[in-house]
């Protein structure tokens, strides 16, 4: 292998962070409460585990001096030494792999590394729940390993991120399922079961015992960092009724209905004009009467100082500390709470009472996690330990994602895969290509094992040529002779192109569509020097405009990988070399540069002509695009049929029985609030779509069933994404999926008042390039 140009496995950070970690003595020690060789503890209601959680949870709080219970109130919380209760830390994280963000755990001891599953915005374009269900359960299985081996002083994860992917430019959409709320909140349900512990389909918790706790965030419509002069400390998000109650709002309703979340973190922007951690009628009356929540709230981090600090909303500390207390959060991720709670009690703006409240739920959520039964290594998930972190199981797992969430962008005259017999040298060119750490993403963690691209790709054609042509990422200088020199010696071109980190995060939204820097004009000279037409794969979570590559005939294939984790350098070659045939859908609308000239703070999703808005996402955008939502190839072509739908005439007075059907603009509609959960259940019908693998090899693919109405009304989406699945299929192999629908919930849409409505008229279901109509009618 010939490798020339800048490129780094490991930055200098990471090398200094390993060698710290292995200097470390493996001393930790598993630290607990309610130990039975404790003869005190037997007189600690708390400590009986045969008794109600509600009422051991009480039993603490009661015990509590004041200053006690204020110490409580921070992720940092205290240890309480006269009740033999250590200190334990609310903050881990767990977004696609044990994290080495947060404070609850450390990679020193047994444990030094943990599997690192694809950025979820890649996981997502799999649009195979029972995958992303498995994903959580190794995650959970590792979480608990990690604890087990006394290396976690908490259990509690702040994870998934399931806000909606609403601006392409945000610099977090990485860390989400994308831009559809059914998909997101799928996604929620399948990631909350695994890591708690629960069943794929809900409602095996045995006694509501977790082998560790989700945490859903961030509520709500949060979903801008820091663009331009705005960031989230400061930003308030101007949402109508609308827009929250058919976009920003599911994914969290159905993360605490479906999954059974034990956590939400309240996000810090505001929302017209309150801001989300003080927010009652969001954290209360919403979640917890509404929605039936039972678990803790935490601020994200500083949330609660914000609101006195940046937002300079609160006269006083002690009134932000007030608010959120008395709106329903429970614990801060940060110094607020413990600094002036106790003054704002002083003070007479908070009752002692809000306190207990909020204690309840935190020790509620400790002993679902098994913190106040002895000994956690005796109880359930206690024999789960350090040789199931990085087990064969999962690392296997971590590449099937990658492999089945890359998605296919373009592939002119069948260009992949390519054949390694015909393949006598290669050149792989770009600052992506070397890698390994730009694979993972963000809130990642030390992985199992660090494999670039490059290196992933040698191991099928050893005359592997390699030059990064950009400097970084960025391409602020590309040495584009020396890669065209390149380029004009192989037999084939592999670029490596997109983004990684500096470029979008976390604080980081772009403003900028297109490709950074010089990589552009590096690709095109590349292409035109290229033998043969090359080979593009993006490395990036946020949609870019590569309209360019897409016309140009020199550019023969496309691929998209996010951010694969630690297996996706191998997963890629695997496609490339035709080892895997590729069959992930964009999770996301690709959008072109002019997209640039929308305010990222519009919070709007429907378009607004009237003013040249064009609406966001698949639902609402009406603009040009790069790629749509769900676009993506394969190295098969798949056929569909509708083989049956139930009923295609739904009558909404058979729903409605005795109660008046409304009418509002000539048009029908009864409000789904009214019909009541029992009808909806019974008015479900189910369609049965046949899918057939027409191409010569064996593949897995996603199959999307959309609705659509015949005549659009304004406010209503163009289409709507109501069911999918994913069935792997041989060569020639047919199979049938069926979609179990709710009227109520896949054919209702919200009005201006954010009431879902369900409206007379004609609609198609949609699977491909095939339709099926339906009506509901009066």
């Amino acid at each position: 292998m010939r490798i020339s140009g800048l490129h780094h496995t490991l930055s200098l950070l990471n090398l200094l962070w390993l060698c710290t970690a292995l200097l470390r003595v493996d001393s930790a020690q598993l630290q607990f409460p309610c130990d039975p060789s404790d003869p005190s503890t037997k007189t600690y209601s708390f400590c009986d585990s045969t008794l109600p959680i509600a009422q051991r949870a009480q039993d603490i709080v009661s015990r509590l001096t004041l200053d006690e219970k204020v110490a409580q109130l921070i992720d940092q919380a205290a240890s309480i030494p006269r009740l033999g209760i250590p200190a334990y830390e609310w903050w881990s994280e767990g977004l696609h792999g044990v994290s080495r963000h947060g404070k609850g755990v450390k990679f020193y001891g047994k444990i030094r590394n943990a599997t690192m599953f694809p950025q979820i915005i890649l996981t997502a374009s799999t649009f195979d729940p029972g995958l992303w269900f498995r994903i959580a359960q190794a995650i959970g299985k590792e979480a608990r390993a990690v604890y087990n081996e006394g290396q976690a002083q908490g259990m509690t994860f702040w994870a998934p991120n399931i806000n909606i992917f609403r601006d392409p430019r945000w610099g977090r959409g990485q860390e989400t399922p994308g831009e559809c709320p059914i998909l997101t909140g799928k996604y929620a349900v399948s990631y909350v079961r695994g890591i708690q512990g629960d069943s794929f389909e809900g409602g095996e918790l045995k006694d509501g015992h977790l082998q560790a706790s989700a945490c859903c965030k961030h509520f709500t419509a949060y979903d801008l960092d820091r663009w331009k002069d705005t960031n989230r400390f400061i930003f308030n998000a101007i949402v109508n009724k609308q827009d929250l109650a058919d976009t920003y709002q599911p994914p969290f309703q159905d993360c605490i209905q479906k999954a059974k979340a034990s956590g939400i973190m309240c996000a810090y922007n505001r929302v017209n004009g309150v801001p989300n951690c003080a927010d009652y009628n969001l954290l209360t009356k919403t979640a917890r009467q509404d929605w039936g929540f039972e678990g803790y709230i935490t601020s994200d981090c500083d949330a609660v100082a914000i609101i006195h600090d940046d937002q300079k909303i609160a006269k006083a500390p002690e009134d932000a500390v007030a608010w959120v207390l008395k709106a329903g959060m429970d614990v801060d991720c940060g110094k607020y709470l413990a600094n002036y709670t106790k003054s704002a009690v002083a003070q007479k703006k908070v009752p002692i009472s809000e306190i207990d409240r909020a204690l309840h739920n935190l020790f509620s959520v400790r002993m679902r996690l098994g913190l106040f039964n002895g000994n956690p290594k005796n109880l359930p998930y206690g024999d789960i330990n350090a040789t199931q972190v990085c087990s064969k199981e999962h690392q296997d797992l971590a590449l099937e994602a990658a492999r089945d969430g890359i998605v296919l962008l373009k592939n002119s005259d069948n260009l992949l895969p390519l054949s390694k017999s015909q393949t006598l040298s290669l050149a792989v060119i770009g600052p992506n290509a070397d890698a390994a750490q730009t694979l993972l993403g963000n809130y990642e963690g030390p992985p199992c094992k660090s494999i670039s691209p490059l290196m992933a790709l040698t191991e099928h054609v050893k005359n592997t040529a390699y030059h990064s042509g950009c400097n970084y990422a960025n391409c602020t200088n590309a040495d584009i002779d020396k890669a065209v020199e390149l380029a004009k010696s192989a037999d084939y071109v592999v670029m490596f192109m997109g983004l990684d980190q500096t470029e979008e995060r976390e604080e980081r939204d772009r403003e900028y569509l297109g490709l950074p820097g010089m990589q552009e004009k590096l690709i095109e000279a590349v292409a035109k020097a290229a033998k043969r037409p090359i080979v593009l794969v993006l490395l990036c979570g946020g949609p870019v405009d590569v309209s360019f590559a897409k016309e140009d005939p020199k550019i023969g294939s496309m691929l998209w990988a996010g951010y694969p984790g630690e297996s996706g350098g191998i997963a890629i070659a695997d496609i490339i070399f035709g080892l895997h045939n590729p069959g992930g859908k964009l999770p996301i609308t690709w959008y072109p540069k002019e997209f640039e000239k929308v305010p990222m703070t519009d919070m709007r999703m429907r378009a607004d002509p009237s003013s040249g808005y064009p609406g966001r996402t698949y639902r609402f955008y009406t603009g040009k695009k790069v790629f749509e939502f769900g676009h993506g190839l394969s190295y098969s072509k798949y056929s569909y049929e509708f083989v049956s739908v139930t009923q295609n005439k739904h009558h909404l007075s058979q729903l409605l029985g005795t109660k008046e059907v409304k009418d509002s603009d000539s048009v029908r509609y009864l409000s789904v609030s009214e019909v009541g959960k029992g009808l909806c259940e019974k008015a479900k019908f189910s369609v049965v779509v046949g899918v057939k693998n027409q191409g010569e090899m064996e593949g897995k693919h996603p199959v999307l069933l959309f609705v659509r109405q015949e005549k659009q009304r304004d406010g209503s989406p163009m289409k709507q994404l109501i069911g999918f699945d994913s069935v792997r299929l041989k060569a020639g192999e047919r199979a049938e999926i069926e979609y179990a629908l709710n009227p109520c919930e896949h054919l209702s849409r919200a009005n201006e008042d954010g009431l879902m409505v369900i409206e007379e008229g004609s609609r198609y279901l949609m699977v491909g390039d095939e339709e099926y109509p339906i009506s509901i009618e009066v």
